[in-house]
């Protein structure tokens, strides 16, 4: 899996955090294809909005973003359109919610639970799952010993315990062995 952009704007294509907040570079669209018939994943995680639309016109493989939160409920420039939504589940992807209060807009579970609600309401149960960003650079509400109380706040928003499951985990396995070579 690779990501085609971090904090800044580069040979690829533009960052979300980059200055010119471009899309895919000639270059950019010569990766995307050779990582594509590599068999490579694609992780959209911090790329530009323009970057993001120009590699959903151009995929014919699922993609992924491991980290991100949804302008539906957190309206900023680092997360998802409705429309790149839509987009990236068509493509069989997935979406993975960061827990960070700019992914959410809130240092809460609930805030949490409320961008993986309104996901799965957008683009479908087998598109969404957690994306925490437990890697100590950014400020979470809780650390991974209390992932229960994510379960815990997916029950009390209405999820069912198979479509928890699939938010917790078996999204992210299911996604991974397609993707894997075998």
């Amino acid at each position: 899996m690779i990501g085609l952009a971090h904090f800044f704007d580069n040979e690829v294509g533009g960052s979300a955090h980059g200055l010119e907040q471009a899309g895919l570079t000639p270059f950019g669209r010569e990766v995307v294809a050779r990582l594509e018939s590599l068999n490579m994943m694609i992780d959209l995680s911090h790329a530009s909005v323009q970057t993001i639309d120009d590699v959903l016109v151009i995929v014919r493989r699922p993609v992924v973003v491991s980290h991100t939160g949804v302008r539906g409920t957190c309206d900023n420039g680092r997360n998802l359109s409705d429309q790149q939504l839509q987009r990236i589940a068509e493509t069989g992807g997935l979406v993975a919610i960061g827990f960070w209060s700019t992914a959410v807009c809130g240092e809460s579970v609930e805030d949490i639970v409320r961008a993986i609600a309104y996901t799965a309401n957008k683009i479908g149960i087998d598109h969404v799952a957690l994306g925490s960003d437990f890697d100590g650079a950014v400020r979470l509400p809780f650390d991974v010993a209390d992932m229960g109380q994510v379960t815990k706040g997916l029950l009390e928003a209405g999820f069912s315990q198979d479509d928890i499951q699939k938010i917790m985990g078996l999204n992210a396995v299911r996604f991974l062995e397609e993707m894997l070579p075998a």
